[in-house]
C-alpha cells in the first residue's frame, strides 16, 4: 500500500494484502465494485495452508484460526478443511484441531460425525491431552445417535491412568445426561467410581457431575464425606466452590441444627473421634451440647479456605458457616469477608449483599431466642453484636464507590446501629446528606428514620434533625424527610400538631408526589387537633384547585382528606368536599372513580344507606396501627447465602433449596469405612510350601517354645498373606480404630502381631553380622522375636534356586515383611559407600527387566538425630530426638518410619512411657511403639513410630506420656521423606516420564551453572533432600532419579540436565507432591 500499487490486474484475480492482515481477492475486470465485490474467496490462503503437506504451515494456519475464534470472528466455513487434519501426526497441530472442533462440533454436526472413528482411535492415543481432547469433542456433538459411543468412551475414560482424562470424563457426564436422561442409572455408577478417586484433580469435577445428574443421591457421599473434607484444601479453587456447596446441602440433611437449643458448642470442649471420659450420667447431660464429629470435621477443614485468594471460595465458606455453624463460630468468617471488600466492584457488591443479609437475619434469630430463655438471648446478643461492629469504618461510604455499593454499605451501617455507636453513625450520615448522589441522600434519610424507630434513645434527636431538613434548599431532601417523618409520627403516639402544621405549610412548595401525599395523609389523620383543624380546610381548598393536575397517588389522598374533614368539620368543608367528589367522578383513572363512589355513599348517604353512615367517622378517623420499618433484606433468608437467587431475591432456574435440619440425626455409621488390621503369619514370610519340612527341623532347634505349633501356622498362611496385602489399600483411620478388636480376635499362637513389634532401626556403628542372621549391614531388629525373623531370612535365601525354576509362574502375593526381605544384599555389594563424607548406597540388588520398577534400599540415611522436645520444655527431664530411617516399615509399607531417641536427663525414673491422644487428620494413621515400663535416670532408649501421612505434609500431633505427664509432640515431614527409592531401566524411565506431561510436569531453569565435575555433589544434594534412587543414564550430561510415593505408589521422576542450559524437572501424577518437591530441590541446589 505504501508504494501505491493495489495489485489489481485485468483478466484475472490477484491477491492483495489488506490493512487487517487478511487476504482479499480482486474481482474480474470491469466488474462493478472491483475490490469490494462480495464473491471473493474467504480464507483461501488458510485452506491452502491446511491442505499443505508441511506441518509448519498447518500449525501456522491453526494458530491464526484459533486467534480468529478468540477475537469472536466466525471461522465455521473452515470446518471441512480443519477436520481433515484430525489425523495429523504432529501433536501440536492435533491439539489445535481439537480445540477448533470443540468450538464448532455442535454447529457442524454432520461433518463432525464423519470423523467419529478418528475420535474413537484418539481415545487410545498415548498422549493424555489427545485422549482428553477426543473425549471433549465427542461430548460436544449433541446427536442422540452417538449416545452409546459416548457412554462407552466415558466408561473407558474413568479407568484411564491419567487424572486429566478422568477429569474430562467427569465433565462429559452432564452433557450426556442432558442429551439422554435415560442413561442416568449407568451414569450414577460412573459418578460413584469417580467420587472414590484418590486424585484431587478429579474429585472436584466428579462432584460437579454429581450435582448436575443426581444431587438427591446422598448415599454416594456417605463413604466419601471424610475424604472430601480431608482433600478439600488441595483441590483446585473451582472444585472447592462446587464441593463446599454440595457439602452444605449434605450437612443440612445429616446433622441436627447446632442452634436449636441456643447452646455453646465451643471446639475446645469437645472430643474429636474419641469417646468422652466422663461418666454415663454426665455424658447424657452433655450429649445434646456436642456437635457430631463429622459436623465439626467439616467446619474445621473448611476454615483454612477463608484465606483463599479466590473470592468465590471465601464466600462459599462464609455461607457454609452461616447455615451450619453454631452462632458463636460464625464470627470466624468476619475478617475474611472484610478482606473481600478490597476486591473488584462486582465482588464487593455480592459480599456486601451477603453481609447485609447476615446482619439482619442474626438479629432476627436473637429476638426469637428471647421467647425461650433470657440468658441465651444475652449471650448471643453480645456474640452477634460484636461480629461486624469492630469493622464499622470498613462500611463507611467512599466517594469512589458505585451507587449500589453505597446503598449496601448504608444498609449494613443501619443494621449494626445500637446505643453505643449510634452517635458515631449519625455523624457519618450527616455528611452523606450533602452528597451529590441523590440516591444516596434519599437512602440516608430513610436510614436515619430506621435508626430513630429502632433506638428509642435517639428518636427525638433524629426527629428534630429531620424537621430541620424541611428547610433545606434541595427539594429531594425535603420530600424524603417528609415521608420519613410521616412514618416516625405513626410509630410514636403523642401530640405532633406543631410538626404537622409545619409540614402542611410546605404543600405548595413540594412537587414530589410521594411527599405531597404524605403531608395530606398527616393533615387528615390529625385533623381533629387544634392547630391542624384550623389550617386543614385551607389545605383542602388549595389542593382542590390543582386536583386535575395532580398525580394519582395525590388525588387519592385528597379524596381521603375531603372525606375526613367533611366528617369532622362539615360546616366549613361540606361544599368543598362535594366539589372534589364531582371532579373525581369523571377522572380517567378507574381507581379514583371507584374510590369516589365509595366515599360518596359513606359521607353523603341516601336513606337506605344511613345505617352504615353512622359509623363513617369511626371508620375514617380510627387509630391506625404503626408501620414496621424493616430492612429490605429481612426475608432473604429463604435463599442460600451468596447464591444468585439470594442476590436477586427471586428464585432463578436451577436453584436448589437448602434442606431443613432433621429433628433426629441419621445414623453416622454410614460414613465409616472399615478395613481389616494387618497381621503377618510366621510361616508365610516367604510362602514356599515345598521346603516346609526342612524349615520345621530348623525351628525345632531354634524355636524351642513354638515348635509344636508349626502345623497350625501353615494352614493359615495364605489367608494372612492376603490380609496383609490388602491392608495397605484400605482406609488408614479405620485400620487404627479397629486395631484393638483385631488383636483380640486373632490367635497369638497362629500369627505374629506386628503391632507388638518395635520397628527396624539403623545403626551404622554396629559391626556386621553373618548374612544369615541380618537383613543388611546396618539393619538390626529390635523386638522380642528378632531371631525368628532372622531365621526366616536365612531360609528364604536358601530357596533362591527354587524361585528361578518357578519364574514362569505367577508370583504369590507378598507380605509386608517380604518387601523388607527383598532388600537383602550380598557381601560383594556394599550397602553404604562414601561420597564427600556422606554414605551413599548402591541402588539395586534385584535384576531389572525392561518393564519393571523395583524398590531398592535408600541411597542416603541420616545418622544425626534432631531434637524434637528439649529436656526443659518436657517438664520431666525427658529429651526426645528423632530421625527418619528411610527403611520399610514392618507394620505397613505405606508408613514413614521415624526413630525416636528417649533420654532421661532428670533426677527420677520415668514409668509407663507411651503415646496417647493421637490427633489424626482423615486419611492419616499412626502405629506407636510398645509402652516402655520404665526409663531409669540417665538411660537412653530407641523406639520407632510408623506414620502413614497419606502422601501429604499435614501436621500430626500426639501426646507422649511419661509417668502420667503428657508431652505434646508434632510430626511434619518434608516431601522427600514421603518417597521410597525405586529403580528401572532408562527406557522405562523415559517411557513413564512421557506419560507425565502437562500439568503433571514441573520444571525449573537453574540459574547457577553446574559443571560436569560437580555431578557427584549434585547427586549428594538430591539424596539428602529426597529418598530416591539414581537411574543409569546414557547421556553424561543428564542425571535421573526415581521414586514412589509411599501411600499411593505414584511414580516420582526427577531429571537434571547439566551443561549449557541446566534444568531441573520433576514429574509426578500427584501435582501437589511434584510442586512441593521441586521447591525443596531448588532450595537444596542453591546451597
Amino acid at each position: 500500500m505504501a508504494s501505491g500499487n493495489l495489485g489489481l490486474t485485468y483478466g484475472g484475480q490477484e491477491k492483495t494484502p489488506s490493512l487487517s492482515g487478511e487476504t482479499e481477492f480482486a474481482a474480474e475486470a470491469g466488474a462493478p465494485g472491483g475490490l469490494f465485490h462480495a464473491d471473493y474467496k474467504r480464507h483461501d490462503d488458510l485452506k491452502q495452508m491446511l491442505d499443505s503437506s508441511k506441518d509448519s504451515l498447518k500449525l501456522e494456519a491453526m494458530k491464526r484460526i484459533i486467534g480468529m475464534i478468540a477475537k469472536g470472528r466466525d471461522a465455521s466455513d473452515l470446518f471441512p478443511a480443519v477436520v481433515k487434519n484430525v489425523v495429523s501426526k504432529n501433536i501440536e497441530v492435533k491439539k489445535l484441531v481439537y480445540v477448533y472442533l470443540v468450538r464448532y462440533a455442535e454447529e457442524q454436526q454432520d461433518l463432525a460425525l464423519l470423523s467419529i472413528s478418528t475420535f474413537q482411535r484418539a481415545l487410545k492415543d498415548p498422549n493424555q491431552l489427545i485422549r482428553a481432547s477426543a473425549l471433549r469433542v465427542l461430548s460436544s456433538i449433541r446427536v442422540p445417535v452417538i449416545v452409546p459411543i459416548m457412554m462407552l468412551a466415558i466408561r473407558d475414560s474413568v479407568s484411564d491412568m491419567s487424572p486429566y482424562v478422568r477429569k474430562t470424563a467427569a465433565h462429559a457426564i452432564p452433557k450426556l445426561y442432558d442429551l439422554d436422561p435415560e442413561q442416568k442409572d449407568e451414569l450414577v455408577m460412573v459418578i460413584e467410581r469417580l467420587l472414590s478417586d484418590q486424585t484431587t484433580l478429579v474429585v472436584g469435577s466428579a462432584v460437579m457431575a454429581f450435582e448436575q445428574v443426581c444431587p438427591e443421591r446422598t448415599d454416594l457421599i456417605h463413604k466419601n464425606f471424610r475424604k472430601l473434607c480431608a482433600v478439600l484444601v488441595d483441590i483446585e479453587e473451582w472444585g472447592q466452590v462446587i464441593i463446599i456447596g454440595m457439602l452444605t446441602r449434605y450437612a443440612r440433611t445429616q446433622f441436627t441444627d447446632p442452634n436449636i437449643n441456643g447452646t455453646n458448642h465451643s471446639e475446645k470442649d469437645k472430643p474429636f473421634y474419641e469417646e468422652s471420659e466422663e461418666d454415663d450420667e454426665k455424658g447424657k447431660q452433655t450429649e445434646s451440647l456436642v456437635l457430631d464429629p463429622d459436623h465439626r470435621l467439616l467446619l474445621r477443614n473448611t476454615k483454612p479456605l477463608l484465606q483463599s485468594r479466590n473470592s468465590s471460595v471465601v464466600m462459599g465458606v462464609a455461607q457454609l458457616y452461616h447455615h451450619l455453624a453454631p452462632r458463636e463460630d460464625v464470627a470466624i468468617v468476619t475478617r475474611a469477608l472484610i478482606r473481600l471488600l478490597r476486591s473488584h466492584r462486582e465482588v464487593q457488591t455480592v459480599v456486601l449483599n451477603s453481609i447485609a443479609s447476615m446482619s439482619v437475619n442474626r438479629k432476627v434469630q436473637v429476638n426469637v431466642a428471647k421467647k425461650f430463655i433470657l440468658c441465651v438471648l444475652t449471650y448471643f446478643f453480645v456474640v452477634l453484636k460484636d461480629m461486624f461492629e469492630p469493622f464499622l469504618k470498613n462500611f463507611f461510604v467512599r466517594s469512589t464507590d458505585a451507587t449500589q455499593i453505597k446503598l449496601l454499605k448504608l444498609e449494613i451501617l443501619t443494621n449494626l446501629a445500637n446505643e453505643s455507636n449510634i452517635t458515631f453513625i449519625l455523624r457519618e450520615f450527616q455528611t452523606y446528606i450533602s452528597s451529590q448522589d441523590r440516591d444516596l441522600v434519599a437512602a440516608t434519610i430513610q436510614a436515619i428514620g430506621r435508626c430513630a424507630a429502632g433506638i428509642k434513645e435517639v428518636t427525638d434527636t433524629c426527629l428534630s434533625g429531620l424537621i430541620a431538613l424541611l428547610s433545606n434548599s434541595d427539594e429531594l431532601v425535603v420530600a424524603e424527610s417528609v415521608v420519613v417523618i410521616k412514618k416516625l409520627l405513626q410509630t410514636h403516639q403523642g401530640s405532633h400538631g406543631d410538626i404537622v402544621g409545619q409540614m402542611a405549610r410546605l404543600v405548595n412548595r413540594i412537587t414530589v408526589p410521594q411527599a405531597r401525599a404524605a403531608i395530606l395523609w398527616l393533615v387528615g389523620e390529625h385533623c381533629e387537633k387544634k392547630r391542624v383543624s384550623k389550617m386543614a380546610p385551607d389545605v383542602l381548598r388549595f389542593m382542590a384547585r390543582t386536583f386535575a393536575n395532580e398525580q394519582d397517588v395525590v388525588k387519592l389522598q385528597i379524596l381521603n382528606l375531603a372525606a375526613k374533614l367533611c366528617l369532622s368539620n362539615p360546616k366549613q368543608t361540606k361544599v368543598l368536599c362535594q366539589y372534589v367528589f364531582s371532579l373525581a367522578k369523571y377522572d380517567q383513572n378507574y381507581d379514583i372513580r371507584d374510590r369516589t363512589r365509595f366515599l360518596r355513599h359513606l359521607v353523603f348517604p341516601s336513606t337506605e344507606q344511613a345505617l352504615l353512615a353512622k359509623y363513617a367517622k369511626k371508620i375514617f378517623l380510627a387509630s391506625k396501627p404503626a408501620p414496621v420499618i424493616e430492612s429490605v433484606f429481612k426475608d432473604r433468608d429463604e435463599f442460600q447465602l451468596g447464591s444468585l437467587s439470594h442476590y436477586l431475591n427471586s428464585r432463578v432456574v436451577g436453584y436448589m433449596d437448602l434442606p431443613n435440619f432433621p429433628a433426629v440425626a441419621p445414623d453416622s455409621n454410614v460414613r465409616n469405612v472399615e478395613s481389616p488390621r494387618p497381621v503377618i503369619p510366621v510361616t508365610s514370610l516367604r510362602g514356599n510350601s515345598a521346603s516346609a519340612p526342612s524349615k520345621g527341623k530348623k525351628k525345632e532347634t531354634f524355636y524351642s517354645e513354638s515348635s509344636s505349633e508349626d502345623d497350625d501356622v501353615k494352614d493359615e498362611s495364605g489367608s494372612s498373606d492376603s490380609k496383609s496385602d490388602s491392608s495397605s489399600e484400605m482406609d488408614s483411620d479405620s485400620a487404627e480404630s479397629d486395631s484393638d478388636e483385631s488383636s483380640s480376635e486373632e490367635d497369638p499362637d497362629d500369627s505374629v502381631d506386628i503391632s507388638q513389634q518395635n520397628i527396624v532401626r539403623l545403626s551404622p556403628s554396629l559391626s556386621p553380622s553373618p548374612p544369615a542372621q541380618r537383613l543388611s549391614r546396618t539393619l538390626v531388629i529390635e523386638s522380642s522375636s528378632e531371631s525368628e525373623y532372622s531365621s526366616n531370612s536365612s531360609d528364604s535365601d536358601s530357596n533362591d534356586s527354587d524361585k528361578v525354576v518357578k519364574s514362569s509362574r505367577m508370583p504369590p502375593p507378598k507380605s509386608n515383611l517380604d518387601l523388607l526381605l527383598d532388600l537383602d544384599v550380598s557381601d560383594s555389594a556394599p550397602v553404604m559407600a562414601s561420597v564427600s563424607g556422606i554414605p551413599l548406597g548402591t541402588l539395586a540388588s534385584t535384576p531389572i527387566t525392561d518393564s519393571s520398577v523395583q524398590p531398592v534400599s535408600a541411597a542416603y540415611i541420616s545418622t544425626r538425630p534432631t531434637e524434637l522436645v528439649s529436656s526443659i520444655s518436657s517438664g520431666c527431664g525427658l529429651q526426645i530426638l528423632y530421625r527418619y530411617t528411610r527403611s520399610i516399615n514392618l507394620y505397613s509399607p505405606s508408613m514413614v518410619t521415624i526413630e525416636l531417641t528417649l533420654v532421661n536427663t532428670g533426677n527420677e525414673e520415668l514409668t509407663e512411657v507411651k503415646i496417647t491422644n493421637k490427633n489424626m487428620p482423615v486419611g492419616i494413621s499412626m502405629h506407636e511403639f510398645t509402652t516402655l515400663a520404665s526409663l531409669p535416670v540417665g538411660a537412653t532408649r530407641l523406639v520407632t513410630v510408623g506414620i502413614d501421612f497419606g502422601d501429604s505434609t499435614q501436621n500430626v500431633s500426639c501426646d507422649l506420656v511419661a509417668s502420667g505427664r503428657p508431652i505434646k509432640i508434632n510430626f511434619r515431614p518434608s516431601v522427600g521423606e514421603l518417597i521410597r527409592p525405586v529403580t528401572c531401566t532408562e527406557g522405562v524411565f523415559i517411557n513413564e516420564q512421557g506419560k507425565l506431561k502437562g500439568m503433571n510436569e514441573h520444571s525449573f531453569s537453574i540459574t547457577n551453572t553446574l559443571e560436569l565435575e560437580d555431578m557427584k555433589n549434585i547427586s549428594t544434594k538430591i539424596f539428602r533432600t529426597t529418598n530416591m534412587a539414581s537411574i543409569n543414564s546414557s547421556d553424561p550430561n543428564t542425571l535421573r532419579f526415581a521414586g514412589q510415593t509411599l501411600s499411593s505408589k505414584s511414580l516420582v521422576l526427577v531429571t537434571i540436565l547439566v551443561g549449557v542450559n541446566p534444568k531441573l524437572t520433576v514429574s509426578c501424577e500427584k501435582m501437589i507432591i511434584g510442586s512441593m518437591l521441586l521447591a525443596e530441590l531448588k532450595e537444596a541446589l542453591k546451597n
